[in-house]
């Protein structure tokens, strides 16, 4: 792969290509996705979204939004990184096409920003709310109507692939959802492949999937246009860039979570301390440290340390690895070859005993998945009772509500998806009160 063609300015529409010498520096293309991002209603809805607890009704624990926006200036501080010394690598990116260090930053945010903006409410639950669903629920009875990969598509319902449908899709006379760079839809692309074959290799980029059967036309516009690697089965190697989005994710989630776990009383303090310090004691100045006289200080101090550790960490590991990362071979997480991973596992595991397998996040939970049942039910049966031309009073009102799409011309597969993304953009609060008005609460 060829940076050149990697950090493409190109939208969805464009019929000439964009330069970046021609770009106007007080908003490049890049930065221009970063806004476009962040108006969005898509986006707006993060606020109210899962990160660690369920409906917490506390403002100690993050949601989606203010995890995402963390994870997009840690993206931003790893992309200007990494840009600088590329540059010094291939100084023909800045000399002939105009490239500069903060273009990677640039790219890096935006993608980082919108990395979580297709995940269901109530957290990861809600994913596998959905799929079981189509799996062992009531929406079984699709099966037959569909392909198998549009099946597969449902039954590991994936938020990545809904982020790239919610970012690039026509909608209300919108073309092309929020026309994003190609080099920013690339670095968002976790895992560019289709549903099915189902983790083909063990290589990081296999681990989940990224497009549905309904954006494979457009998705394969983009891996084009960036030279992204064909791989094994039908997947691609990895927009390089994915890699410092997946580590700036993985850093505020290892850290950050667990500062949340801290707040909420789950991890005791002196416990958190001693975790963190493992972290970075090779950059901890004890005199600046000690002098700190309350936890909450102390913890301050640790957390902003150890992320600071692991955004040069994961920037050195990228330059190191760039060449086998440009030809697709590089296989894992850019923190899995850090020296400092036993520690991150040492806190990841604290963080799964002590909150996710908590009995506040589980009970919420099991009310988060039977509310994403209730309104699958709710929304399928709907469509399904319309085209089959046996629509009652409730489903027609249930629709217009929603101001879902009842154009007849829809396959199964494009309505059962229209519902599944409906779902997936309400704010967990949504989603509780239309549950409870279809429960007869008002």
């Amino acid at each position: 792969m060829q940076w050149e063609q990697l950090l493409s300015l190109r939208k969805q529409g464009d019929k000439n290509k964009r330069l970046r010498i021609e770009e106007n520096e007080t908003r490049i293309g890049f930065e221009v996705d970063f806004d476009r991002i962040i108006f969005s209603s898509a986006f707006r809805s993060l606020q109210d979204k899962t990160q660690v607890i369920p409906l917490s009704k506390t403002s100690f624990v993050h949601t989606r939004l203010t995890h995402s926006l963390e994870v997009s200036v840690v993206g931003r501080s790893l992309g200007r990184t990494v840009g600088k010394q590329i540059l010094k690598k291939h100084p023909h990116l800045e000399s002939v096409y105009g490239y500069q260090a903060n273009d990677f930053g640039a790219i890096v945010a935006a993608a980082a920003l919108a990395h979580d903006i297709g995940n269901p409410p109530f957290g990861h639950s809600g994913e596998k709310a959905i799929g079981d669903y189509f799996l062992n629920g009531n929406g079984k009875r699709f099966k037959d109507k569909l392909t198998d990969k549009e099946y597969q598509d449902l039954i590991d319902f994936e938020g990545n692939a809904n982020g790239f449908k919610i970012l690039t899709e026509s909608k209300n006379g919108v073309s092309g959802g929020l026309r994003l760079t190609y080099a920013s839809l690339g670095a968002f692309m976790k895992y560019p492949k289709q549903s099915l074959p189902k983790k083909p290799t063990s290589h990081v980029a296999d681990k989940k999937f990224g497009v549905f059967q309904s954006d494979v036309e457009f998705f394969d516009e983009v891996v084009s246009d960036l030279g992204l690697l064909k791989r094994e089965g039908e997947g691609y190697a990895r927009h390089p860039l994915a890699y410092l989005v997946e580590a700036a994710d993985d850093i505020c989630y290892t850290i950050i979570d667990f500062e949340d776990g801290i707040n909420l009383g789950l991890i005791e303090e002196e416990v958190a301390l001693e975790y963190l310090i493992n972290l970075v004691r090779n950059n901890l100045k004890s005199d600046v440290y000690y002098k700190l006289s309350t936890s909450s200080d102390r913890l301050a101090y640790l957390r902003s340390l150890a992320i600071n550790t692991l955004i040069a960490e994961a920037a050195s590991i990228f330059l190191e690895n760039e060449e086998e990362i440009l030809k697709g071979t590089f296989s894992v997480s850019l923190l899995d070859k850090s020296q400092y991973k036993a520690q991150i596992a040492d806190i990841i595991e604290v963080s799964v005993n002590r909150i996710y397998q908590s009995n506040e996040v589980m009970e919420k939970e099991i009310a988060g998945y039977t509310i994403l049942t209730t309104l699958l039910d709710a929304y399928t049966t709907a469509f399904e009772n319309t085209y089959n031309g046996e629509a009652r009073q409730k489903d027609k009102v249930l629709l217009k509500l929603a101001a879902l799409d009842k154009t007849k011309s829809k396959s199964v597969y494009e309505y059962l998806m229209e519902s599944c993304n409906h779902i997936s953009r309400m704010p967990d609060g949504n989603a509780l009160q239309i549950f409870q008005k279809l429960n007869g609460n008002l």
